[in-house]
């Protein structure tokens, strides 16, 4: 019994370890998505020569967005 309840723990604590690891490297990315007129998107990955030109003007836009709503 001590045995079962031993594994269970580590596979709890191994999930949930996998989890917060999985949640803390997504939210360190920063993306840009690109909605079009026909419904079709492209996703713009940081790191990437498109995402990294435009990244900085959105930051700019939601600065100032965020800026004039106060």
């Amino acid at each position: 019994m001590a045995r079962r309840r031993t594994v269970v723990l580590v596979a709890g604590l191994a999930l949930a370890g996998a989890a917060v690891w999985r949640h803390r490297g997504a939210r360190r990315r920063e993306r840009v998505d690109l909605y079009f007129a026909d419904g079709s998107m492209i996703s713009l990955e940081q790191g990437t020569l498109e995402a990294d030109r435009l990244l900085p003007l959105a930051h700019d836009v939601l600065f100032a967005a965020r800026g004039t709503s106060s």
